[in-house]
């Protein structure tokens, strides 16, 4: 009898996969996040990643993120997690976002408000700072969980 192979990956490297999959459509120079959401069924509800708003051409705006405000990349991009709300295709109602970046906290109201219930992220490098100190505040009081997950082997070529 021919048995399932058992090296395939876990949900969480799928997932994760599909986030650090999508980051790599960013035109950031410097920072690329990814996001996907996934319904309680495993299906895969909405992708995004960061950039400028639809209709934005990206040579227009700023990419630095040093200088006056309105010359930085801050005021006009869109971060991951709300393009993947944004162009989600069902109820987000006890959902998890997968992202390569732990949310701010801008994004985190838009998870809480949208139904998301799980954030699975990979990296936390602004841990400590004002915005994930509220970020955290707030989900912990919404009863939102998140949980980091170990780094992936991902190689993707083109």
């Amino acid at each position: 009898m021919i048995m399932k192979r058992s090296d395939y990956i876990s949900w969480d490297k799928y997932f994760m996969g599909v986030a650090i999959l999508s980051a790599m459509r960013s035109k950031d120079p410097n920072t690329q996040v990814g996001a996907c959401i996934v319904n309680p069924q495993k299906r895969i509800v909405g992708i995004g990643y960061n950039g400028f708003p639809y209709g934005c051409e990206d040579d227009e705006f700023p990419w630095s993120n040093e200088g006056e405000f309105c010359e930085t990349k801050y005021p006009y991009v869109v971060h991951a997690e709300p393009n993947a709300i944004l162009n989600s295709i069902s109820s987000l109602e006890g959902c998890s976002i997968y992202v390569t970046l732990f949310p701010c906290h801008e994004c985190v109201k838009l998870i809480i408000q949208s139904g998301i219930k799980e954030i699975v992220f990979l990296d936390d490098k602004y841990q400590g700072t004002d915005s994930d100190l509220a970020a955290k505040k707030m989900l912990k009081s919404a009863k939102v969980s998140y949980r980091k997950v170990s780094p992936l082997r991902l190689t993707i070529e083109e």
